[in-house]
Formats: structure tokens, C-alpha cells, sequence
């Protein structure tokens, strides 16, 4: 079985994990904390970045964007049963111009988000408070500027949600869920006014019901409560 390292709050992690769930791969979870920067996870990944799918025949693969693309190749190389009551869905779905327009809002999403809100808001909410203690308190500075992100990455992702079905299209795709995983680490914190977003919050509220999601909203960082709406699927 495969093996995948993440950490319940990297929205990368998340990210991966629910293509995982989605396209039907089984693997077990390893926990890593990515502040120790720990010699034995830096002979994984030297990045030291999360995620890293340690596959079950021995190759190791980091990062979120190449996993997600040996996931979509694994599945169309090795199909479901025929006999599977719905097939999975497709990660990159589409001709050449729509699976570009998926991996334009991958790139939005796990690399422009992240680096504009998500990151920030994970390195000193919960990363710090792991390393200092309860007793550390936030940069208010640092927070306010990725809170002014934040809205306008709502606001784009409603946009969208309110032109298509899904993020990408018709279809969902790996951009819908690389959205999820960073709406759903930020709305842990109690980041997100959804009430001021509701293509966003409709669209989302899809996402959240899906099985491979909801297995996510169950975790808890300890220490660190999720508002009650968190799990809430009629939110």
C-alpha cells in the first residue's frame, strides 16, 4: 500500500488526499510535522515539503502538482472494474484547452493562494503556536494582509462558481479539490465570512458532502478547536 506523509492542516496534503480518495487508490497516512524539519523526512524530500507519496513498490514522489499528475496517469493506465457502480472522476478532464484551464487554477490555487493567504495564516496560527507554546501570539500585521487576500480569492472563486458548474467546467477536476483543501484548512481557522460568498459557500457546500472530504473535516490539530460549522454540511 501506498504510503502518503502529510500534516492535517497543509491544504498541498489535503489536496492530494482527496485525489487519492477520489480516484479509488488506497493508502495509509504518516503524520510529519513540517516545522521539525527532521533529518529522516529530508531524505525523502529534501524540500522538506509536504506532501510526499511513498509508493507501495518503493519510488517516492513530492509535491502535490507531480503527484496529482502520476494519480490521473495511474488511473487512466489502470482503470476501475468495469462492474464499479459510477467510475471516478477524471483529475485533468477534457481536451488539451480544458485540462490547461485546470492546471491554470491548480497553479491559482496551490501556488498563488497559498503563497498570498494560506501559508501565512497556517505558519503563524499553527505552525508558531507548536513551536512557542499557547503563550505566542500572531502577527496582526502579517494577518490582516492575507485576511485582504483572502476576500478577493473568495470573491474570484465565486465568480467562477456562479460562470460553471464546476471550478474548471462542467466537470469537476483537480481544481476543484485543490480549492477545497485550501478554503477548508482556512475555514478551520475561522477565516472565512461565508455569508459574504454564497457561489463560494454553494459551491464549497458540493465539495464538503463528498465522503473522500469529510473524512478530512473529522481531524482536529490539538489545541486548536474548529468553529461549530466546521463539519456542518448545511452550513
Amino acid at each position: 500500500m501506498h504510503r502518503l506523509w502529510h500534516f492535517r492542516l497543509c491544504p498541498h496534503s489535503r489536496a492530494v488526499r482527496a485525489a487519492l480518495s477520489e480516484v479509488g487508490v488506497s493508502f495509509s497516512l504518516v503524520e510529519e510535522r513540517p516545522w521539525e524539519w527532521r533529518q529522516a523526512f529530508l531524505a525523502l524530500n529534501p524540500a522538506g515539503e509536504l506532501p510526499v507519496l511513498e509508493l507501495a513498490d518503493g519510488p517516492v514522489l513530492a509535491g502535490s502538482y507531480a503527484i496529482s499528475e502520476f494519480i490521473a496517469e495511474e488511473a487512466a493506465i489502470n482503470p476501475p472494474p468495469s462492474s464499479t457502480a459510477a467510475p471516478p472522476p477524471t483529475l485533468f478532464p477534457g481536451n488539451r484547452e480544458q485540462r490547461a484551464e485546470v492546471r491554470r487554477l491548480v497553479d491559482w490555487f496551490l501556488i498563488k493562494m497559498q503563497r498570498e493567504v494560506t501559508r501565512d495564516v497556517i505558519q503563524d496560527r499553527v505552525y508558531m503556536r507548536a513551536i512557542h507554546g499557547p503563550g505566542y501570539h500572531p502577527d496582526a500585521a502579517i494577518l490582516e494582509a492575507c485576511r485582504a487576500n483572502l476576500r478577493y480569492h473568495l470573491s474570484y472563486i465565486g465568480f467562477l462558481a456562479y460562470q460553471r458548474r464546476w471550478l474548471a467546467g462542467d466537470v469537476m477536476s483537480f481544481a476543484d479539490l485543490a480549492a477545497a483543501a485550501q478554503l477548508s484548512c482556512l475555514d478551520y481557522l475561522g477565516e472565512i465570512a461565508w455569508s459574504e460568498y454564497p457561489h463560494t459557500k454553494d459551491w464549497y457546500a458540493r465539495l464538503k458532502s463528498r465522503p473522500t472530504m469529510r473524512a478530512m473535516l473529522a481531524e482536529r490539530v490539538p489545541g486548536t478547536p474548529p468553529p461549530l460549522h466546521y463539519t456542518v454540511l448545511d452550513f
